[in-house]
């Protein structure tokens, strides 16, 4: 379970003060599925790093029940100077999991090849995306968050991705951010849209997705 209590979000710059979430409360039970629609800048991806604690919140408290995993496919979590076996070597470490199984599970998955033994800054930005997304399902977490991250690799690697979020959808909560509708209306079954710094929540993702199209129609 997910529980926002008045949690708001404001980024500082020079002379620069964007308000990207206004203070919101509301919960996600365990076991939902809900996918996020916003336009551009909206703060969709701010909301999933806010929820993994990736970021700090301005004000209010993220309250978490269970473990949450960080944005899928979020590379920066990565230490470039090392290999990608010693990072998830360091993952297997911090969420207290055996390592050979762990990375028997991310080489299998990534497809690395002598790559997954060499640093990470010699990736290209797919074998990252793949990295990434192997490492972050490796984990048995109860919440998992997935942002614009399913079309990464080839067509054998997007089956794979496709095969093991639906397994992962049946077993614990998804948060889902995507500009895809057809994405999010395979794997979401609640929606919502962020726009002017507020989260709106509908009971089915076609209803966010509608909102969501006549808010950018709208702006056109």
């Amino acid at each position: 379970m997910i529980k926002f209590d008045e949690v708001s979000k404001i980024y500082h710059g020079r002379q620069l003060r964007k308000q990207v979430l206004e203070p919101t409360s509301f919960t996600l039970p365990s076991g939902d599925a809900l996918g996020v629609c916003g336009a551009n800048g909206a703060g969709k991806s701010t909301l999933l790093r806010l929820i993994a604690g990736v970021e700090h919140p301005s004000g209010g408290r993220v309250r978490r029940a269970g473990t949450v995993s960080w944005p899928i496919g979020y590379t920066s979590c990565f230490q470039s100077s090392l290999t990608g076996a010693d990072n998830a070597r360091f993952i297997a470490r911090i969420y207290r999991r055996p390592a050979q199984p762990l990375l028997d599970f991310v080489e299998d998955f990534a497809r690395l090849e002598e790559y997954f033994h060499q640093p990470v800054k010699t990736y290209s930005a797919g074998m990252r995306a793949r990295l990434a997304f192997g490492i972050s399902l490796a984990v048995d977490f109860d919440c998992y968050l997935v942002d614009e991250v399913t079309g990464a690799g080839d067509e054998r690697f997007r089956a794979r991705c496709h095969e093991a979020l639906v397994h992962r959808r049946r077993t614990g909560a998804l948060v889902m951010v995507s500009h895809s509708a057809e994405t999010l209306r395979e794997y979401c079954r609640r929606g919502a849209v962020l726009h002017a710094g507020r989260i709106a929540f509908y009971d089915t993702v076609d209803e966010a997705i509608e909102v969501h199209h006549a808010r950018q129609r709208a702006a056109a």
